[in-house]
């Protein structure tokens, strides 16, 4: 019989932040059957590739972390992309899971999923509860349609898959393209260069004030693999056949001028910071409620600044003009 750690474990989007996270830690975890294909060896949103993949490689999980992804600029600027390429990818692996009989999944979500001006911290049931932020709506709803795609198979085939709701992630393995990234890689990039080329002022997006939460990815890649390791009695208990997703994060939040504080020391850049006041905030505050994670027995284990400093260090690794 096959034992745990041989099972094989089918992790979708592992060259992307959290899915390289999540193989490291499979990895560091002793797993041995960790299966991952690339863009070119499987096209997510061709139906008929999936259903091929998972008729051949005999998968007993999964890790769904494909996505299209990107900050405020790149879902304003490519919305019908958001939410057609997340729709298609997450419908595919899902319903061709539960076709070849993979009885158990983990389906990566996002914080945007929730209302623009939700209660905070955002608690699990504030779902659908009021409208969402308009730039980046196209992929909240296709996350949200994720989630419920989930429950719907497990409603009705008796299917044991799950969601996790992530705040803000950051660390190796990061996007920094100029446009298209999320707040701390833009920054990284945004500061470093602007310190090799003697720049005297870095600008930002936005008023600075808003309150954003951050996790470091191999934090959210552990709490990946501790939700589904929970037996299913367990993460029954903790949720409700149409409310089963579960947020990940850390519980604190500070402000984009904050974090750019942050980053400008981590870098060294000796510059001002300017904010541009004429461009959008996005959402004024994401904090997730995680107490019902903590109840579960997960806690992060990495502070802000040690894992900027880490992220970093990649970046200057890595980092191409």
């Amino acid at each position: 019989m096959k034992s745990n750690l041989q099972k094989r474990i089918y992790v979708a989007g592992h060259r992307g932040l959290v899915g390289s996270a999540i193989v490291r830690t499979l990895r560091k975890r002793d797993y041995t059957n960790v299966i991952t294909r690339t863009h070119a060896e499987l096209e997510l949103t061709d139906q008929q590739a999936v259903r091929r993949f998972f008729a051949e490689n005999q998968i007993d999980e999964v890790y769904l972390a494909a996505a299209r992804v990107g900050g405020i600029h790149a879902n304003n600027t490519y919305p019908a992309e958001f939410i057609y390429d997340n729709l298609m990818v997450q419908s595919n692996v899902i319903n061709e899971a539960y076709r070849a009989g993979v009885k158990k999944l983990l389906f990566l979500g996002s914080s945007c999923i929730y209302p623009r001006l939700s209660e905070q911290p955002i608690r699990e049931e504030y779902l659908m509860s009021g409208a969402l932020e308009p730039t980046n709506e196209p992929y909240a709803i296709a996350k949200i349609a994720g989630i419920k795609m989930c429950e719907s198979y497990n409603r009705q085939y008796g299917t044991d898959y799950r969601s996790v709701m992530p705040t803000n992630l950051y660390g190796p393995g990061d996007n920094y393209h100029p446009e298209n990234s999320h707040v701390i890689p833009a920054l990284i990039r945004r500061f470093h260069e602007a310190k090799l080329n003697g720049a005297d002022k870095v600008t930002i997006w936005g008023t600075g004030t808003p309150r954003r939460e951050f996790l470091y990815v191999d934090d959210m890649a552990d709490a990946c693999v501790h939700v589904m390791q929970l037996d299913r009695s367990t993460y029954d208990q903790h949720t409700t056949p149409m409310l089963s997703h579960i947020n990940v994060g850390t519980g604190e939040d500070v402000t984009i001028r904050e974090v750019a504080e942050i980053i400008r020391k981590v870098t060294g850049f000796q510059g001002d910071i300017e904010f541009d006041t004429s461009k959008p905030d996005g959402t004024p505050r994401k904090l997730m409620n995680t107490a019902k994670l903590t109840s579960l027995g997960w806690r992060p284990g990495m502070r802000l600044g040690e894992g900027i400093k880490e992220t970093y260090a990649q970046f200057q690794a890595e980092y191409k003009a």
